[in-house]
C-alpha cells in the first residue's frame, strides 16, 4: 500500500465513531487510558531530525526502516560528515528511546558505569527462570523460592536506577513490551534476540547484548552498521488454516538462517493491512531466525486498534498525526536492496525442522518427508505459546479447535502444554473460558514465562530417547527444549500443533485427514476461527506483578548481592590486551588456538541454556559450560579439546572449558577457529563474556551472526573473517597465531584486511588473510579491553 493510500486509511479510521471503527475496533472494550508520556515517541522531534538527514542525503525517497533509523541519528550534522549513508557499509550513531532487559548481565555492567540513573526509560523482566513442571501456580511459586536472590537483585537494581520492574509471573518480555511500551516509529533495544517482536507495532526493535544496552542506558550513542533493507511485498489474503506464523516459516525456508544477516525486513503491500497487530508481531519475532537485524511494517488500522485496546489511545492519536505526515510508511519510489514477492493466498501451513528453523516443508508434503526420513510416525508432546505465539488471537484460535474436539469426544493423545505470554493474556483467557476449554481436552496451562521454549522444562520422559515434539516456538536447535539431543522439535503454528495433538501422529494433516472415533465414525476439524481482540476488552489480572510506572531512582538504595552467592557476582573489568605485558605493541599477543569448531555453532552451543540459566548473573560459574555441546573438527568429538602443552600430571585432552581454564592459568591468551554463521541464535551475551573470561582474544570465522559478532567486539574479542574460507581447515589446535596490520588500524589507518601469521606445531609458517568489520569506535573498545572500559574512561 502506498503512503498516500495509508494516509487515506488513517483518515477514514480516525473520522469514524467508535461504533464504526477499524477492523475489530467496534467489538471490544479498551482498557482505561494510561499515562503515555514516557512511551509516546517524540514524533515532532523525530520528523524534524529526519528532515535534516533528508537534506544531507539529497532528498531521495526513503524506506520506512530508513525513516525510523535516520530520525534517531545522533547529531546528524556532525556524524554524517561525508554527506552520505551507504546501506551495508556506513556506521550510524543512534539514540534509542527505550531499553528492555531480561537478565542480570546488563544491570551488572551498567552498575560499573557509575551513573545515578538511566538516560532513557527502561524495564526489567523476570521470564527466563521459571521452570515448567506441574502447572502455572506451583511452577511460579517454586521458581520464586529457588531464584529469590536473583529476583531480589533485579528488583533492587530497578529501585536504585528508576527502572520499571516486572515481577516473576508477569509474563514474557516481548509480549509485555508489545502490550505496554511498543509504539509506531520508535527505536528501542532489548537484551534478547526476539526483541524484534515489537516490530508488529510498526517500529524498529533490535536485539542486543547487555553491553549494547549499556550504551543506551548511559546516553552513549549506540552504533549500528546501516542495514540493507529487504522489501517483502505481500499481496492476497491468508485463509483457512494458514496463519502469519506460516508466512515467516515459509520465508525462513527461502532466506535460510543467514539470509537476513545485516538486513532489515520491511513488509509492505496490501497483504500487510489484512493482518492483526499480534500476527505481525509473530512475523517480526521470527525474523531473528533468518538473522535479520529486525523487521517492521507500515502503520495500520489494526495497530491503532491494538493500541487503543491496551490502554494507549494517546499513542494511537499521536501516531495518526505522524502517519498523516507520511512518517510511518515508505516513500513512493523508495528503493530496496532486494524485493521478495509473497502471495498470501497461495501459502499453506508449513512445518519447519528438525534442528534448524529454516528447514521448511509445506504441510501437504510433510507426511512424505517424514516417511522418507524413516522417522517414527508419532508425536511425544505438543507445546503452544511462547513469545512467538501467545496472543489472544492465537489462544482463541486453538480454543476453537479444542471445542470442536471436545464435541467429538476427543482429548489430546499426548502431553499438551500451553504457555500464555503475559498475565494480561492469562487473565483474559481465564475470564473468557479459553483456559477451561483447553484444560477440558487435557492441556496443562503453564506459568506466564518462556518455559520450555528456552529449555526451562523439567521433562521426565523420553530421556535419551529419540522422539518428536511439535511446538509453536521460534527455535528448534538440538537439546534446546528438554536437554535431549535426540528430541526432534518441529515448528508450526499453534493451530497446527493443537490439531495434531489430538492425533498424536507426525504425519497427520488436519486440513485433509480425519481422526477415527470410538463409535466407528470419523472426525475432521473445520478451519479454526479466532478473535484478534477480546470483545469485553483485556483484563490486567494480578496487578501486583506490575511495576510502578516511571519510578524515580533511589541512588541511596542498596543493591542486593550476597558475598558468598553462587548465583550473582560483580563483574571485574577485563584487562586490555595491549600494554607493558604485551611485547608485540599494538598487535595482539601471540595466541594459541584452543580448537577448530565444526559446523553449526549457535549461542546455545557456546553457552548452554536450560539449567545453566540460573548462573547468568555469575560469570565464573556459567563459564563452566563454555562450548560444551560444540564439535571439535579435529576428531569430531563433542566437548573435547586438546592440550598439546599439558604437564605430566594432566591429560592430553579435557573438556573445552577444562582446557580453556588451563590456558588461563598459564596466562596463555587463545583464539578459536570457527565455521559459518558462528553465534547464530540468541542474543546470549555470555557466549562472548565466557571466552573473554577464560582468556580468549580472537575468533576467526567463515562468517558470524550479527548480534554475536557485536557482543564479541563489546567484550574486547577481535572477530575476523576468512577472506578464503578454505583457510579454515589449515589451522588447528595448538597452532600459534599472530596478527599483522592491527596496529595500523589502532593508530587510525583505514584498511579492510588483517594478516594472520600461522605457526604450526611442527614449526611450519604461513600467512592467512582476514577481513574485519571494526569501526573506529569499536577499535577503541578493543584497545581499552572492552566497550565498558572505554565508556568508563570517557565518563571519568
Amino acid at each position: 500500500m502506498s503512503s498516500t493510500t495509508l494516509r487515506s486509511a488513517i483518515k477514514a479510521c480516525t473520522s469514524r465513531t467508535p461504533a464504526q471503527g477499524a477492523r475489530h475496533l467496534a467489538t471490544h472494550a479498551p482498557l482505561p487510558e494510561k499515562d503515555c508520556t514516557s512511551i509516546t515517541p517524540p514524533y515532532i522531534q523525530l520528523q524534524s531530525r529526519l528532515q535534516t538527514v533528508r537534506r544531507i542525503l539529497g532528498n531521495r525517497p526513503l524506506t520506512l526502516a530508513e525513516k525510523i533509523l535516520y530520525s534517531h541519528i545522533h547529531k546528524p550534522e556532525e556524524t554524517l560528515i561525508d554527506g552520505k549513508i551507504v546501506r551495508g557499509d556506513t556506521y550510524l550513531q543512534l539514540d534509542p528511546e527505550r531499553v528492555a532487559m531480561q537478565d542480570a548481565s546488563a544491570q551488572l555492567q551498567f552498575m560499573s558505569a557509575g551513573m545515578l540513573k538511566c538516560a532513557v526509560p527502561a524495564s526489567i523482566h523476570c521470564d527466563h527462570l521459571i521452570q515448567a513442571l506441574e502447572g502455572a501456580e506451583s511452577d511460579l511459586q517454586r521458581s520464586i523460592v529457588t531464584n529469590q536472590e536473583v529476583f531480589d537483585f533485579l528488583e533492587s537494581a530497578a529501585r536504585k536506577y528508576g527502572i520499571e520492574f516486572w515481577k516473576p509471573g508477569s509474563g514474557i518480555i516481548h509480549q509485555i513490551v508489545l502490550e505496554n511500551y511498543a509504539a509506531p516509529g520508535m527505536l528501542m533495544l532489548g537484551t534478547d534476540s526476539h526483541t524484534p517482536n515489537a516490530g508488529g507495532l510498526g517500529m524498529l526493535a533490535i536485539g542486543v547484548g547487555g553491553a549494547d544496552a549499556v550504551d543506551a542506558l548511559t546516553g552513549t550513542p549506540w552504533e549500528l552498521k546501516a542495514p540493507q533493507i529487504v522489501g517483502v511485498h505481500l499481496t492476497g489474503e491468508l485463509s483457512g488454516w494458514v496463519t502469519p506464523k506460516d508466512l515467516i516459516l515459509h520465508l525462513a525456508g527461502k532466506l535460510t538462517v543467514r539470509g537476513g544477516t545485516g538486513r532489515i525486513l520491511e513488509y509492505f503491500g496490501p497483504g500487510v493491512f489484512n493482518q492483526s497487530c499480534t500476527g505481525l508481531a509473530t512475523v517480526a519475532n521470527m525474523g531473528a531466525e533468518v538473522g535479520a537485524t529486525t523487521s517492521t511494517f507500515p502503520y495500520t488500522p489494526s495497530m491503532r486498534a491494538y493500541l487503543i485496546a491496551t490502554g494507549r489511545a494517546p499513542v494511537a492519536r499521536a501516531a495518526d498525526e505522524a502517519a498523516l505526515n507520511g512518517f510511518l510508511a515508505a516513500d513512493e519510489g523508495a528503493e530496496y536492496d532486494e524485493v521478495i514477492q509473497v502471495d498470501l493466498s497461495s501459502l499453506e501451513p508449513n512445518i519447519n525442522g528438525p534442528f534448524t528453523p529454516d528447514l521448511a516443508t509445506p504441510l501437504s508434503k510433510f507426511a512424505t518427508f517424514v516417511k522418507k526420513q524413516g522417522w517414527k510416525d508419532e508425536l511425544s508432546a505438543g507445546l503452544i505459546g511462547s513469545c512467538t505465539n501467545s496472543s489472544y488471537q492465537d489462544m482463541t484460535s486453538v480454543a476453537d479447535l479444542a471445542r470442536q474436539a471436545k464435541a467429538a469426544g476427543l482429548k489430546a493423545k499426548i502431553p499438551f502444554l500451553c504457555t500464555p505470554g503475559s498475565e494480561q493474556i492469562r487473565a483474559t483467557m481465564e475470564r473468557d473460558q479459553v483456559t477451561d476449554v483447553l484444560e477440558d481436552v487435557g492441556a496443562v496451562v503453564l506459568a506466564n514465562a518462556c518455559g520450555p521454549c528456552i529449555g526451562q522444562w523439567k521433562r521426565d520422559d523420553k530421556k535419551g530417547e529419540e522422539n518428536a515434539i511439535l511446538t509453536s516456538f521460534n527455535r528448534n536447535f538440538k537439546s534446546r527444549n528438554d536437554g535431549n539431543a535426540l528430541t526432534k522439535n518441529f515448528l508450526a503454528s499453534p493451530t497446527i500443533v493443537t490439531a495434531m495433538a489430538f492425533s498424536g501422529k507426525l504425519t497427520f494433516n488436519p486440513v485433509t485427514d480425519s481422526i477415527p472415533l470410538s463409535s466407528g465414525e470419523s472426525f475432521k476439524f473445520s478451519p479454526p476461527r479466532g478473535q484478534d481482540l477480546p470483545s469485553e476488552g483485556f483484563t490486567p489480572g494480578r496487578t501486583s506483578f506490575y511495576p510502578q510506572p516511571t519510578p524515580e531512582p533511589h541512588p541511596g538504595s542498596e543493591i542486593v548481592i550476597k558475598p558468598d552467592s553462587q548465583r550473582l557476582e560483580l563483574l571485574q573489568p577485563f584487562e586490555s590486551p595491549f600494554g607493558e605485558h604485551n611485547t608485540r605493541g599494538l598487535e595482539l599477543p601471540s595466541l594459541k588456538v584452543l580448537m577448530r569448531v565444526r559446523g553449526k555453532c549457535t549461542t546455545d552451543h557456546i553457552s548452554a541454556a536450560g539449567p545453566w540459566l540460573k548462573y547468568k548473573g555469575h560469570l565464573t560459574n556459567i563459564s563452566e559450560n563454555l562450548l560444551i555441546t560444540a564439535t571439535n573438527d579435529e576428531g569430531g568429538e563433542v566437548n573435547v579439546a586438546f592440550d598439546h602443552d599439558h604437564n605430566p600430571s594432566e591429560t592430553k585432552t579435557d573438556t573445552i572449558p577444562g582446557v580453556a581454564k588451563r590456558f588461563k592459568a598459564r596466562n596463555q591468551p587463545w583464539a578459536l577457529i570457527v565455521d559459518e554463521n558462528y553465534g547464530e541464535g540468541s542474543a546470549r551475551e555470555h557466549a562472548a563474556l565466557q571466552p573473554r573470561f577464560y582468556g580468549g582474544a580472537m575468533i576467526i570465522a567463515r562468517s558470524f551472526a550479527r548480534i554475536h559478532e557485536t557482543n564479541l567486539k563489546k567484550q574486547g574479542i577481535l572477530p575476523l573473517w576468512f577472506v578464503d574460507k578454505a583457510d579454515y581447515s589449515k589451522i588447528g589446535s595448538g597452532d600459534i597465531l599472530e596478527t599483522s596490520g592491527l596496529s595500523d588500524l589502532l593508530e587510525g589507518k583505514t584498511q579492510p584486511t588483517i594478516t594472520v601469521r600461522v605457526t604450526k606445531r611442527d614449526g611450519q609458517t604461513f600467512d592467512v588473510l582476514t577481513w574485519h568489520t571494526m569501526s573506529s569506535d569499536q577499535l577503541k573498545w578493543l584497545r581499552a579491553g572492552s566497550a565498558l572500559n572505554y565508556i568508563r574512561l570517557a565518563m571519568h
